[in-house]
């Protein structure tokens, strides 16, 4: 039942830091507040989405999520996955350059940074494991 939580909680953080990197990209790029200043909670809406799938997945293969990296990747690859299946396409800024394909381009992006910050993460409960065990 521990891993179900701890699921739970890397998704929840994870949507999260998706989000408000989302939010952070919009205010960067000067979007127009009427069209884009609600981007950041379709981000929440669907990194919710990502992690209702993702929970179910962790709870139907549970022995194979094990630990909290597994779980970070699965959220990425869903969350991948889901962009790539709405028809955001990463590489329409480099044919017609605007803001509103930048953000696209950033969306994708946003995999890639947070996933490093869960490897750190991951790497401190490990830390936090491996020091809990030695008493």
């Amino acid at each position: 039942m521990k891993n179900i939580f701890l699921s739970l909680l890397v998704f929840v953080v994870m949507s999260l830091l998706h989000a408000q990197l989302s939010d952070w990209e919009v205010s960067f790029l000067k979007l127009p507040g009427g069209s884009y200043g609600m981007f950041s909670v379709f981000m929440l809406i669907f990194c919710s989405i990502i992690t209702g799938t993702g929970l179910l997945t962790v709870i139907i293969f549970r022995k194979n999520y094990y630990s909290l990296l597994r779980i970070a990747v699965l959220f990425e690859v869903i969350y991948l996955l889901f962009l790539i299946i709405s028809g955001n396409n990463p590489f329409l800024y480099f044919s017609k350059a605007n803001h509103e394909n930048l953000l696209l381009l950033m969306t994708y992006g946003n995999a890639i940074v947070v996933f490093p910050i869960m490897f750190i993460f991951h790497l401190l409960y490990l830390k936090i494991n491996s020091l809990d065990s030695r008493r």
